[in-house]
């Protein structure tokens, strides 16, 4: 019996070990488009080959990783989704409210990435951890419905959905209505500025958007021009699919529901203050500096950080300091976003 266990986990680190040699092959010349700080061993860990099949939902890795114990704040519930063909019953967010937070304070809805495909709540727990305690802030984390099993609207909807109900419920949270905010990383910096349009439509006050390397334009996925762009974490072709099944088909010039993909909206004048960060290794470089420019054209106030060499989501690995000098600038926007207003 001891034999046959023993067999089994020596069979079994080898398997491991020949996937993390295959991920290093696979990888190692996008590492070298970088520069040398950010060449992080990690990338070898997250890196997955292209596989043009939709995601696998709950996967062993993602029911041990939703189950673990998390330290700091965080507490699980849920919200009222929006009406509608779409809407949901109800949409789970985890609420992060720090202890001695003077009320009304601001509050923050937060939105992960993972491509409108990937991801829950729990992924930036840290960050949301941070930006309640550092800032006093209640955040709200939004584990919204993902494609292709849910396409749009359902993400913005259920995002929607999580401000609303800050608002609605503004003084039982103690939150002050005139410093509630929207951010978000990667897909979730997309929904978050489709959030921040929406608000806008409706007459939902909104005080502050981040954009953190936001996927806002579909029409990126027509193009063939990105160089060594995207080579390491989101790639041309994981952005094209991921649109597709997001969108319901896929990627073409003459996509006009509103709120499908933000940056195809034409008049962005009126919406909240933005922050809008990027690394110019990103995919997304060319989408998001654009969508700052034209934010600032249009009157709104507006905060551009671009990092040399930067590769996506890079500020999630740990131990890169551009990356997190980056994620430092994010934090201090939010701060000056909600920060109270003169009397």
């Amino acid at each position: 019996m001891g034999l046959a266990v023993g067999a089994t986990a020596t069979a079994a680190g080898a398997l491991a070990l020949g996937r993390l040699v295959r991920r290093a092959a696979d990888l190692r010349p996008a590492m070298g488009t970088v520069p040398a700080e950010f060449r992080s061993p990690v990338w070898y860990l997250l890196h997955r080959p292209y596989d043009p099949a939709p995601p696998r939902r709950g996967t062993l890795g993602e029911r041990l990783a939703a189950g673990l114990a998390r330290p700091g704040l965080g507490r699980p519930t849920t919200v009222p989704g929006t009406a509608g063909a779409a809407g949901a019953a109800d949409v789970p967010v985890v609420v992060y409210d720090p202890p001695g937070r003077t009320a009304p304070s601001g509050a923050l809805v937060w939105i992960h990435g993972g491509g409108m495909i990937l991801g829950a709540a729990w992924v930036d727990h840290a960050l949301c951890n941070r930006l309640a305690t550092e800032l006093g802030l209640l955040v709200v984390s939004v584990d919204y419905r993902l494609a292709p099993e849910h396409p749009f609207p359902a993400g913005p909807d259920d995002c929607y959905a999580a401000l609303a109900w800050v608002h609605a419920h503004a003084q039982e949270l103690g939150v002050d209505p005139g410093r509630v905010g929207v951010a978000g990383a990667s897909a979730g910096g997309g929904l978050a500025a489709t959030v921040a349009q929406m608000a806008h439509d409706r007459g939902l006050p909104l005080a502050f958007q981040g954009l953190v390397y936001p996927m806002l334009d579909d029409r990126t996925a027509l193009r063939d021009d990105h160089g060594t762009r995207g080579a390491i974490a989101w790639t041309p072709e994981k952005n094209r699919d991921a649109w597709a099944w997001y969108l319901g088909h896929p990627v073409r010039e003459d996509e006009a529901r509103p709120y499908a993909a933000p940056a195809r909206r034409a008049d962005l004048a009126g919406l909240a203050p933005a922050w809008v960060g990027v690394g110019e290794a990103d995919l997304f470089l060319d989408e998001d500096v654009d969508y700052a420019r034209r934010l600032e054209a249009a009157g709104v106030p507006v905060e551009l950080v671009t990092v040399p060499g930067m590769p996506h989501a890079a500020d999630m690995v740990r131990g890169i300091r551009p990356a997190a000098a980056f994620r430092d600038s994010l934090v201090a926007a939010v701060g000056r976003g909600l920060a109270p207003r003169p009397s």
